[in-house]
């Protein structure tokens, strides 16, 4: 297994670090809304942000091995920084309009001025504040760097 983590660290990092943030957050939810949420194994958004942790990761096991000069590393830190600024803006933005929506539309069904309206709450929770987003880059440099340095 040691083995198998080495070689492919690339891929091996990214995975384990995506897995311990999907099993914090569930943790966390536990501890905030005193009840299990298996779903939060598999949600995106929350704390901590384990899209960040994955390409953080991924950079650092690459920036580790191919060197911080290389285009390979150059390549993950550029899609380390889409993903993190997609996480904290794009979709951040999604979720407050997906939550403005939800309030406004069961108020304009109430008051009849939609006749026939096929509603279906929205997700609210796509994206993270900076906070998540470091705390998920975090984990991701150091699950990385662990394996890395123990690993090779």
């Amino acid at each position: 297994m040691a083995e198998f983590l080495g070689r492919y660290v690339f891929i091996s990092a990214p995975v384990i670090a995506w897995a311990i943030c999907q099993m914090a957050k569930t943790v966390y939810y536990l501890y905030s809304e005193r009840q299990l949420n298996i779903a939060k194994l598999f949600d995106a958004g929350g704390m901590p942000s384990s899209h960040s942790a994955g390409v953080v990761a991924l950079a650092t096991a690459v920036g580790y091995i191919s060197g911080v000069d290389s285009a390979l590393f150059a390549m993950a830190l550029m899609f380390a920084a889409v993903v993190v600024y997609d996480a904290t803006n794009l979709r951040r933005s999604a979720g407050n309009h997906a939550s403005v929506l939800n309030r406004i539309i069961p108020e304009l069904l109430r008051g009849k001025m939609v006749r026939e309206f096929d509603y279906k709450v929205l997700k609210e929770m796509l994206g993270h504040n900076q906070l998540e987003v470091f705390i998920g880059g975090a984990i991701g440099f150091f699950v990385a760097y662990a394996m890395v340095v123990n690993l090779t």
